[in-house]
């Protein structure tokens, strides 16, 4: 799908010089003299190499077309994760480095996204929340306030996170799977 250069967005998948490249940053510019651009920064999905580019406003750019499919998360191994279609009951496979940290908030039947392009899978988009218990935190400081600080605590799955001063060992929490931060206790 052809799109102008002043409509490309941050997140988006572009076709370019015959790769596929995820767009980081992008800045419409309009000089004093001369035609307005786009000034964009990309990265390759397949190279993992970055590249700045300007795109005159005129311009019409490939956006890429990304299927994205829903599947439940089955089973890990050293080097994969796999999912099932709940549809079709067929499952894939999809390394670890694809899927990198958010890998571990990864439980049995989780519902993910998974996006694909040219039925290659690119990226693993989990629930925005999900629960998970607390393994341990340090004890709280007497006489410290509920708004001052945050303290770190240790989930299940090994992941490292700031909790209010309230929490405790082995209770649940909610995370938010973008940011890995604290949302509430369950």
């Amino acid at each position: 799908m052809k799109i102008n250069a002043g409509e490309i967005r941050v997140g988006m998948l572009i076709e370019y010089k015959s790769d596929l490249w995820q767009v980081l940053k992008t800045q419409h510019v309009k000089p004093g003299k001369g035609g307005a651009f786009a000034q964009v920064e990309m990265k390759s999905i397949n190279k993992n190499t970055k590249l700045n580019e300007r795109f005159r406003s005129s311009e019409t750019i490939e956006k890429a077309s990304v299927d994205e499919i829903k599947f439940n998360f089955l089973y890990e191994d050293e080097n994969s994760y796999f999912f099932m279609d709940p549809k079709s009951f067929e499952q894939i496979e999809i390394k670890k480095n694809i899927v990198g940290e958010k890998g571990k908030l990864l439980t049995e039947n989780l519902e993910v996204s998974i996006n694909f392009y040219n039925e290659i899978p690119l990226s693993v988009d989990l629930p925005n929340q999900v629960t998970c218990k607390i393994d341990t935190t340090e004890a709280a400081l007497k006489g410290q306030t509920v708004s001052s600080s945050y303290k770190p605590a240790v989930l299940k799955n090994g992941l490292s996170v700031q909790v209010p001063p309230f929490i405790e060992s082995g209770e649940e929490i909610i995370i938010d799977t973008r940011s890995l931060e604290y949302i509430k206790k369950v």
